[in-house]
């Protein structure tokens, strides 16, 4: 469900659902808010609460949007919590799909959104730790990896003579490995 043309901020999005469904899209919210890492802003986009790198940090996106890391949206016959980081990251989504299994819950997915009609329906601390995995560095290093790997990516890169993608992702492989150390 797009929400009415005068709603711009998260609170008014909710405020626009019928009770139930606000309940449930505030639960989630909160849940989102208290995980997720510092440099995403949260703001509407594409109809829905969204978890961002605003543009104001990161410009350079091929849809001259921000780069959406999680999204949460009321539909017409349940919610879906779009977690971007399980779409890329096949890790993420083997402990995704582990946490619905271990919780004895029902995994409703699509490529990323993770379709539900109450916060029951997730293991929510689970999707709070997914949530709290990717720092923005690490998720401007996924969208640049990705982007590389379009033909519209390596021709820019080749223009610019900058990295190969196989040079750029054993960096960010390096840096992983020395993030994970420290943890």
């Amino acid at each position: 469900m797009k929400p009415p043309s005068n709603v711009k901020m998260p609170a008014q999005y909710i405020a626009s659902l019928p009770a139930d469904r606000a309940k449930t899209i505030a639960t989630v919210r909160a849940l989102v808010n208290k995980h997720i890492p510092r440099g995403y802003d949260e703001c509407l986009v594409w109809g829905t609460i969204g978890w961002t790198i605003p543009l104001s940090r990161y410009p350079d996106t091929y849809n001259k949007q921000p780069i959406c890391y999680v999204a949460l949206s009321s539909q017409k016959n349940y919610c879906s919590l779009y977690l971007m980081g399980a779409f890329w990251s096949a890790s993420q989504l083997e402990q995704l799909k582990a946490a619905f299994k271990e919780a004895g819950r029902k995994l409703n997915m699509g490529k990323c959104c993770v379709h539900f009609e109450s916060p029951d329906d997730l293991p929510l601390e689970a999707i709070g730790k997914l949530i709290s995995a990717i720092s923005t560095e690490e998720w401007i290093e996924m969208y640049e990896q990705s982007r590389l790997k379009t033909k519209a990516g390596q021709a820019r890169t080749a223009k610019q003579g900058a990295p190969s993608a196989s040079k750029v992702a054993s960096k960010v492989a390096v840096k992983r490995v020395d993030t994970n150390r420290r943890r």
